[in-house]
């Protein structure tokens, strides 16, 4: 007899978060590299392609540091870890 699936961890459900929020800003950090790179392409005639290969990694991978940072200090704020982590210095005080 087959046996049903395991119910998730909050592991596990965390890094399915944290995918999911990864993946929209991703599109997002894609969307903004291509508008600066049509910024800076607008701004000057002589502009070269490799100008615009860095522009568009640079802003695209800050965008998506950014993002990553930001989103593990918000799954762990919401997963209650840092509250554990309070209460055990408490105690060795």
């Amino acid at each position: 007899m087959p046996r049903p699936d395991p119910p998730p961890t909050p592991r596990h459900a965390l890094f399915r978060r944290f995918r999911r929020i990864m993946r929209l800003m991703a599109l997002f950090a894609v969307v903004i590299a291509a508008i600066a790179v049509l910024l800076v392409a607008r701004g000057e005639e002589g502009t070269h392609v490799h100008m615009l290969i860095a522009t568009a990694l640079g802003v695209g991978l800050s965008v998506l540091l950014a993002t990553a940072l930001m989103t593990l200090a918000f799954l762990s704020a919401s997963s209650g870890h840092d509250e554990q982590a309070w209460r055990h210095q408490e105690e060795q005080e």
